[in-house]
C-alpha cells in the first residue's frame, strides 16, 4: 500500500508526478535545493523539505540527504522522474534498505540495463538484434576492435547515456584522442570511465517503444515513438507513430521491445530504443529504465497515464491493460522547450522570467515549471517545459504545433521556440524525411526570422519613446506600473540589439 510519494526531482517532471499523486490520492511531498524555494512543484506539493544548495551534487544527488527527508516525512515511496537519480541502482538500492518502495524496476534491473556493455550482451542472447560492437569480442583491445568494425564508429560510455562520454570518430588518427576524451567525460558523468566502440549504423533513425511491466510478469507496449530530431545526441522533438515504420515492421520491433522487457523480467514503465536503417533492418540500442522526457505522446494517442501506470504498479497491483487494449488513436508530437538560444548555437539562457503565456485550445498539453517571476538558473537541465499537439492525422498534429508555438510567449530569456517553428515549416519535417543526423548536415536557423523581430523591437521602441516624450511635453501625468511587460521587453531587448 502506497499512501505517500515523495518526488526526488524538480521542474517539469516533478509537477507531472505531483499531479498524478494528486488524482491518485495520495500525499505528495517535494525536495528543493537553496534555488528552487520558490519552484512550482514546491508550492504544488502537500509537504516541503528543503535538501542543500543548488549544485545538484550537493541537493538532488545526494542520496543520503534523500532518503533521510523520506524517512523523516514518511513516505512510503520514492518516484525519481528522469535524469539525477533515476538510473541509479545505488538509488534504488538505497531506498529499498530503508524499507521505501522505488517506483521503478528493482536496482538489480537497473544495474544490468544501466552498464551498456553487460545489456547489449543480456540482449544479445536473448535474440534480439544487436549493433556490432567491440563486447562481442572483450578479449580485444579496442584499437584491434576498431580495426575490425571498421570506421566510421561510435566511443559509448559503458555506465550511461545522454550524449555524454559519447564520440563521433572517423579514422585511426582520431581514435586515440577520442578516446581519451570520452574516457574523461564518462568518468564526470558517471564515475566510471569504461567504454566501448560500436559500429555506425548510417541513416539511421531512432526508434524506440514504450513498454510497462508488472509483478506478475505480464509485458505489455504503448506503440513506437520517433526520436530521430536530435541535437549533439540529444532529442528535441518526438512524435507517434513513425512514419518510418510499416504495419509489418512496427509488430515485429514491438514483439522485439517486449521481448526484451520480458527477458529482463521488466517491472514498471521503461523504454527499448532501437536504431532503423534505411533499408528496414533494426539493431537494439538500449532500455532506459525510468520515465521517458517524451512519454506524453504515447498517453495523448493511448489514453493510458503512464505515470499513474507506475504508482499502481510499484503499490503491487496488475496491469490494468492487456495488449489488445491498446489501440493508439491519431497522432501526436511534443517539442522540448529549453532555455537555449538558437541564435547564438544554443547557448544556454539564465535569469528571471518577466512575462509568460501558454498556448492552449484543441489538442493542446503544455507540461511546465516556470511562471512570471520564475528564475531560471545555470545549475540544472535547460528542458523548462514540454508542449504536446494530438491531431486526429500527423499534418493536424503539426499545424496544431505550430498554432501552439506561435501562441507561446516567455519574456526574459531566450527560448528554442524559434527553431522549433522554423523546423517544423521545413519540408523536409513535413515529408519525415530526416534521420538522427538531419539537424547536423541538412538543417540550417535561418536569421530571417530574427532580422524580423529584431526590427518590430526597434519599431515598438521607437513608438514607446515617441509617446513618452509627448506625454512629457503635454504634462500628462503616467501612471505607475501601467505600462506592458511586452513593451519594455521590446524596448530592452531592441536596446540591447544595438
Amino acid at each position: 500500500m502506497i499512501r505517500k510519494v515523495l518526488v526526488a526531482n524538480r521542474g517539469e517532471i516533478a509537477v507531472r508526478i505531483i499531479r498524478a499523486c494528486k488524482e491518485l490520492g495520495l500525499v505528495s511531498v517535494a525536495v528543493f535545493s537553496e534555488v528552487d524555494r520558490t519552484a512550482l512543484h514546491v508550492r504544488l506539493a502537500d509537504e516541503a523539505y528543503f535538501i542543500g544548495p543548488a549544485p545538484a551534487t550537493q541537493s538532488y544527488l545526494s542520496i543520503p540527504k534523500i532518503i533521510d527527508v523520506a524517512i523523516r516525512a514518511g513516505a512510503d515511496a520514492v518516484h525519481p522522474g528522469y535524469g539525477f537519480l533515476a538510473e541509479n541502482p545505488r538509488f534504488a538500492q538505497a531506498c529499498a534498505e530503508a524499507g521505501i518502495t522505488f517506483v521503478g524496476p528493482d536496482y538489480e534491473t537497473i544495474r544490468l540495463l544501466g552498464d551498456k556493455v553487460r545489456a547489449r550482451r543480456f540482449m544479445r542472447r536473448a535474440g534480439l538484434p544487436i549493433v556490432p560492437g567491440s563486447d562481442e569480442d572483450p578479449g580485444q583491445d579496442l584499437a584491434q576492435a576498431a580495426e575490425r568494425l571498421g570506421y566510421p564508429l561510435f566511443i559509448k560510455a559503458a555506465a550511461g547515456g545522454g550524449g555524454k562520454g559519447m564520440r563521433f570518430v572517423r579514422s585511426r588518427q582520431e581514435l586515440d584522442s577520442a578516446l581519451e576524451l570520452a574516457k574523461r567525460e564518462a568518468a564526470a558523468a558517471f564515475g566510471d570511465d569504461t567504454v566501448y566502440l560500436e559500429r555506425v549504423v548510417e541513416r539511421a533513425r531512432h526508434i524506440e517503444f514504450q513498454i510497462l511491466g508488472d509483478h506478475y510478469g505480464n509485458v505489455i507496449h504503448l506503440g513506437d515513438r520517433e526520436c530521430s530530431i536530435q541535437r549533439r545526441h540529444q532529442k528535441l522533438v518526438e512524435e507517434t507513430p513513425s512514419r518510418a515504420l510499416s504495419s509489418e515492421l512496427r509488430a515485429a520491433m514491438a514483439e522485439a521491445a517486449v521481448q526484451a522487457g520480458k527477458a529482463a523480467g521488466y517491472v514498471s514503465a521503461g523504454t527499448v530504443e532501437f536504431l532503423l536503417d534505411e533499408n528496414g533492418n533494426f539493431y537494439f540500442l538500449e532500455v532506459n529504465p525510468r520515465l521517458q522526457v517524451e512519454h506524453a505522446v504515447s498517453e495523448m494517442v493511448t489514453g493510458v497515464d503512464i505515470v499513474k501506470e507506475q504508482l499502481r504498479i510499484a503499490a503491487g497491483r496488475r496491469l490494468r491493460y492487456q495488449q489488445e487494449d491498446i489501440q493508439p488513436r491519431g497522432c501526436a508530437i511534443e517539442c522540448r522547450i529549453l532555455a537555449e538560444d538558437p541564435y547564438a548555437d544554443f547557448a544556454p539562457s539564465t535569469g528571471v522570467i518577466s512575462g509568460i503565456h501558454e498556448p492552449s485550445g484543441p489538442g493542446i498539453r503544455v507540461e511546465s515549471g516556470i511562471f512570471a517571476g520564475f528564475e531560471v538558473t545555470p545549475y540544472y537541465d535547460s528542458l523548462i517545459a514540454k508542449v504536446i499537439a494530438w491531431g486526429e492525422t500527423r499534418g493536424e498534429a503539426i499545424m496544431r504545433m505550430v498554432r501552439a508555438l506561435s501562441e507561446y510567449h516567455i519574456a526574459g530569456i531566450k527560448t528554442n521556440i524559434p527553431f522549433c517553428l522554423q523546423l517544423l515549416n521545413s519540408p523536409s519535417f513535413i515529408g519525415g524525411q530526416f534521420d538522427t543526423k538531419y539537424l547536423e548536415e541538412r538543417f540550417s536557423l535561418s536569421t530571417e526570422e530574427r532580422e524580423a523581430k529584431k526590427r518590430i523591437a526597434a519599431l515598438i521602441a521607437a513608438y514607446v519613446e515617441h509617446r513618452q516624450r509627448s506625454e512629457d511635453q503635454r504634462g500628462v501625468a503616467k501612471p505607475v506600473g501601467t505600462r506592458s511587460v511586452w513593451l519594455q521587453t521590446a524596448r530592452l531587448e531592441a536596446l540591447q540589439e544595438r
